[in-house]
């Protein structure tokens, strides 16, 4: 303290010395109250009961169960107390009735009991009686009635008072709650990817060589919620399947399992990311039961885990290693865990990116026709045919239907109207011509015809010769080899060139080329 003053002079002092040096930290986040505790205790308390706390009675040896230890040992010596001494005094006032307290020492006369003179000496004699342990120096004589009927009554009372405290301490003793004390949770729950699906997991073991037959594993999501309606839900139970489908959810608890919930659409936690999982607050309940394998009991145990109890991006260290001749269980990295990659995203965000990755990834795949291959489609799509075109859906068939039609309007439009640029032999290059007029291609299926229309993106080009010629069968004609136009009569003798069927404007275009 004299060093601090020396450094920040005399009116430095210190300012709230209970809390240390937590001034400095960050603020801790306060602890939210739990709906079961980390023991398994369900912290829930029922309270305004009213006249229904007679039910309680109604189930006297299960409410006796169910109370703590120390109020079955009061109950059970009170009890036995009690009756003792109601049993003694009923002993002592038939000694007093029948004036055997008086005759203390007359051996002339013969008492109810032989021997009671006082409270002390009826008290003996019935715990004598009671416990049968029969001194031999008190005991009913033949001329007490009253005595041998109070005797049967006892003697009924004590085995009934008797069945109903040891059968209630035997029960709680032998409660598998205990058995629950040897079965372990890991701390903390996890959450990171296991066969490339993001999983929730948590850690359960058995610490005894004795095995749980038939062990189950459930979990609850309690969180509170509203729904579409406006109603408001108060912890709210939902369900986190482990495995019921598959069957994982039966264990065979030998050694520590890591049980895992896949987070899917199905699951609650569909939409939860690293960062919304700060901002949550829920509570998930782990019920694991089964069968106690050497008394044939029934066992629950649960445990509980907290948003704050969740670690994203973690994982479970292996705690089992191979020995000579077994497999041993480090339960010292029972509860450790480590950090791995895990993307801080939610599952349904991945979906979203996923889906619009694959759609930017897809290539466009542009679909080339000619007027020959749609009339040959619709040549082969004929109503008697089962071609592809007939295997598409209704919708796709108007649109494929409507697309055709609207091809042949926009072509006989462009063959119609003066002012389009129309494709012809002329335009093509010079080798091109002198390929097309070559003697060695007689046939006119091999000559060269512009064809090439892509549907609904470029303008669609074609000689009005080509759709001419198209719609007459071809006729084989010879080929001049000159360029240059030819004259009236052997325009007329051949007849089979492809200027002859051009209209006048073109063919005053090639004869200037």
């Amino acid at each position: 303290m004299a060093a601090l003053r020396r450094k920040f002079g005399e009116d430095y002092q210190v300012v709230n010395t209970n809390r240390g040096a937590t001034f400095s930290s960050a603020p801790v986040k306060k602890k939210r109250q739990r709906f079961v505790e980390k023991n398994g205790r369900c912290n829930v308390q029922h309270g305004n009961l009213g006249g229904e706390t007679s039910r309680y009675l109604s189930d006297l040896f299960t409410t006796l169960v169910d109370l703590k230890w120390r109020w079955n040992l009061l109950i059970f010596i009170l009890t036995y107390t009690i009756a003792w001494l109601v049993m003694a005094s009923m002993w002592w006032i038939i000694a007093y009735i029948r004036g055997d307290i008086n005759h203390d020492h007359d051996a002339s006369y013969t008492p109810c009991v032989a021997n009671v003179y006082n409270f002390p000496s009826a008290f003996l004699f019935f715990i004598e009686t009671e416990a049968t342990i029969g001194y031999g120096y008190r005991y009913i004589t033949e001329k007490c009635p009253e005595g041998i009927i109070l005797f049967l009554f006892q003697s009924l009372l004590g085995s009934i008072v008797d069945a109903f405290l040891i059968g209630c301490m035997f029960i709680k003793m032998s409660q598998p709650k205990k058995r629950a004390e040897t079965l372990m949770f890991s701390q903390d729950a996890v959450i990171s990817q296991r066969d490339g699906k993001l999983c929730l997991m948590f850690r359960v073991g058995n610490l005894r060589n004795s095995h749980m037959v038939s062990a189950q594993i459930r979990c609850k999501l309690i969180k509170s919620r509203q729904t579409p309606e406006g109603e408001f839900l108060p912890l709210d139970q939902c369900e986190l399947d482990v495995g019921f489908g598959t069957g994982a959810d039966q264990l065979f608890l030998v050694s520590p399992l890591t049980i895992c919930h896949e987070i899917n659409p199905k699951s609650p936690f569909f939409d939860l990311s690293q960062r919304s999982l700060k901002n949550e607050q829920f509570e998930i309940v782990v019920i694991l039961e089964g069968i106690v394998e050497t008394t044939g009991m029934t066992c629950q145990a649960r445990t509980s885990y907290t948003e704050d109890e969740v670690l994203w991006g973690h994982r479970f260290l292996p705690v089992m290693s191979l020995e000579e001749g077994f497999f041993r269980v480090d339960y010292s990295q029972f509860h450790s865990n480590f950090e791995v990659p895990t993307p801080p995203y939610s599952v349904k965000e991945y979906e979203e990116k996923s889906s619009l990755s694959s759609v930017l990834l897809t290539p466009y795949r542009e679909r080339v026709f000619s007027v020959d291959c749609l009339e040959a489609g619709d040549e082969v799509a004929g109503p008697g045919s089962g071609s592809a075109y007939c295997k598409l859906p209704n919708k796709l068939q108007k649109m494929s239907s409507y697309g055709r039609e609207d091809l042949q309007r926009k072509v006989l439009r462009l063959s119609s109207q003066p002012s389009e640029k129309a494709s012809s032999t002329g335009d093509l290059p010079l080798k091109l011509q002198r390929l097309g007029s070559s003697p060695d291609q007689g046939d006119g299926e091999a000559q060269f015809h512009l064809k090439a229309i892509k549907v609904g993106f470029q303008t669609m080009a074609m000689s009005t010769g080509d759709l001419h010629q198209r719609s007459l069968p071809p006729t084989p004609a010879a080929i001049p080899t000159h360029t240059h136009a030819p004259s009236h009569t052997n325009m007329s003798s051949s007849g089979g060139r492809p200027e002859d069927n051009l209209p006048a404007k073109l063919r005053r275009m090639n004869a200037d080329r």
